[in-house]
């Protein structure tokens, strides 16, 4: 039953659920579908997909998650940066308002599908943190911009294409002869309306007396109160007669399961780009769940994560959809609101088929403009340049890969922007691991602690010298440990100890051992003892079962401190003879050890 329970954790929370824990998960649900409906249509259309497909996409895969997920808080569904993707992945094999475009994309999302649950029956969960954040950051600020730039076509009113930052404003350029007025003013004010509906409406709520649960539902209520008022506007001014673009009928009813049309070659073509947007929507939905799940001391399984997320993605090709993803906004929205358990995201499911089921009728004047500002809204909330100062005062290294992501996601679009981001964070990754920080260490005088010496006052002796290792040891480092330890010998003549220390030494791989045995030879041709010093009990546990302790120069000792005496008890005694008052001053903190 708990091997069953690690892929159904609907069979945990489920056991306990309650009348007062349905009553919050219908409340968080009620919140969550108001949020949900104008969104959904605004991404299937940022997709370039029919606007009911987004509504398809935002029914089934939240049940799936519900029974397969183990965030309490999470909101599947259509997310602008996978929206993006799809629309790129998809663009090139197929034109949008065709039915092989539509076909493709529900092929994508049925390949996601499939990729994630592959990676979480394997347990590849570990895989998101090979993004650091701020190539994740950049990447998803580059692409708030992107498609915030993509739908000022629609506030214009005018034809406009392209894949990057540049295609798009120079399209845009040259189209703003065609520019409509109407279009322009509708989309404009809607933009601002929403600005400050999410910046001050809350507030100017709570100052008229409203209770903070009211206040904030008419805040979230607010996209849906411009895509009302809107409508409204372009069906009694019959707007569309004078150049606004509107989404048109919208088909009424559920849509009927389906499986996703077999293309081999289009299967291949679209495995590179399911992968991707894969581990995207993974890294973007693990981390909103770890974020939420952390306030109320919950934990969640990036292994079933995986899983949960695969089971939507195939739930939503099913029934029509395109790839889909925890959302950040109605995630916290939904956490906001009281969502006790994934079945707040069942009862979501059930207000959004009601939508399509009834009220999809009403939508036929809804002016594209709108949802174009709705998606603008939505997504220069994720720009966060703020990140970008940061990170530069920070680490430069962080900088580098933060702004190459940025760049390459703007001029050469969102795939070639994902490539590089995560090609920079491994090649970061295996560029700080192969030069692990050494100091030479001496002794702080008065006590048994060791220093770096270009940062402490402290008592090193001309015959022992103690190397400090801050790294674990593997093959892309070995060979900076062999050249390092050299030249320090090279500098010192009169040297006839060398202890390795390494108390953050956590493993040494097979290449390492190679290098540590090639470094006690040339040591001891040099007639130099090689010993080591604080070494974890697993790491030892590794080395008594080789014959490298055997062949040793030197000896293994269990604390540094014990080297030194054994190995220059005069710079030991001349440590201990230190005055309290003299080594108070010696040993001011000189800011942390680099």
């Amino acid at each position: 039953m708990t091997h069953l329970k690690r892929f159904l954790p609907v069979l945990d929370w489920g056991k306990h659920y309650d009348r007062a824990t349905a009553t919050s998960d219908l409340v968080a649900a009620i919140v969550v579908t108001i949020m949900l409906i104008p969104q959904s249509l605004a991404y299937a259309l940022l997709a370039g997909l029919p606007a009911e497909v987004g509504l398809y996409a935002s029914i089934l895969p939240l049940v799936a998650y519900a029974i397969f997920g183990t965030s309490r808080a999470l909101a599947v569904g259509p997310v602008a940066v996978v929206s993006l993707m799809t629309a790129s992945a998809v663009g090139e094999f197929a034109r949008q308002g065709t039915p092989e475009y539509l076909g493709a994309a529900i092929v994508l999302a049925f390949l996601s599908g499939l990729v994630l649950i592959v990676m979480g029956v394997l347990r590849l969960g570990f895989l998101a943190n090979l993004l650091s954040h701020p190539v994740i950051s950049g990447f998803i600020t580059a692409s708030g911009l992107l498609i915030a730039a993509s739908q000022l076509k629609h506030v214009f009113g005018i034809p406009a294409n392209g894949h990057t930052l540049y295609e798009i404003l120079l399209s845009l350029g040259r189209q703003l002869d065609d520019l409509s007025w109407i279009t322009l003013c509708l989309g404009a004010s809607t933009t601002a309306f929403l600005f400050w509906v999410r910046k001050g409406l809350k507030q100017r709520l709570l100052g008229l007396g409203f209770k903070p649960f009211s206040a904030d539902l008419l805040t979230k209520a607010g996209p849906v109160g411009a895509v009302a008022v809107t409508t409204l506007l372009s069906a009694t001014l019959d707007l569309s007669e004078r150049g606004v673009r509107v989404v048109g009928d919208i088909p009424s009813g559920l849509p009927m399961p389906q499986i996703p049309p077999f293309d081999s070659e289009l299967w291949l073509a679209l495995a590179g780009p399911a992968l991707l947007i894969s581990v995207i929507g993974f890294v973007e939905s693990v981390s909103v769940a770890q974020t939420l799940a952390a306030k109320k001391r919950q934990r969640i399984d990036p292994d079933q994560e995986l899983i949960g997320l695969g089971a939507s993605n195939i739930a939503s090709a099913v029934s029509g959809g395109y790839p889909v993803t925890g959302g950040f906004a109605r995630s916290v929205v939904n956490f906001d609101a009281g969502a006790a358990t994934p079945a707040a995201g069942a009862f979501t499911a059930v207000g959004i088929a009601f939508a399509t089921l009834f009220l999809t009728p009403l939508l036929t004047y809804l002016p594209q403009a709108t949802l174009a500002a709705t998606i603008i809204v939505a997504v220069l909330s994720l720009v966060d340049f703020g990140a970008v100062k940061r990170t530069f005062i920070y680490s430069k290294s962080d900088f580098a890969a933060m702004a190459a992501t940025i760049l390459v996601t703007l001029l050469f679009g969102v795939e070639a922007g994902v490539i590089t981001g995560v090609s920079l964070s491994i090649a970061l990754h295996l560029y700080r691991n192969s030069r692990p920080h050494m100091a030479i260490v001496g002794i702080v005088p008065g006590t048994e602690h060791f220093r770096n010496v270009e940062r402490h006052n402290v008592v090193t002796g001309d015959r022992v010298l103690t190397i400090r290792v801050d790294e674990s040891l593997f093959f892309a480092n070995t060979r900076f440990l062999e050249d390092r330890i050299h030249a320090l010998v090279a500098e010192r003549p009169d040297i006839e100890h060398v202890v390795l220390m390494c108390p953050a030494v956590n493993e040494i791989d097979a290449s390492a051992l190679e290098s540590l045995e090639e470094i006690n030879h040339r040591l001891s041709d040099a007639g130099v003892c090689f010993h080591l010093s604080e070494v974890k009990g697993p790491v030892m546990d590794r080395l008594q079962r080789t014959d490298f302790l055997d062949h040793l120069s030197g000896q293994v000792f269990l604390s540094q401190y014990d080297a030194l005496s054994e190995l220059d008890p005069l710079s030991a005694h001349i440590s201990e003879s230190r005055t309290p008052k003299k080594r108070a001053q010696s040993n001011v903190w000189a800011g942390p050890e680099i």
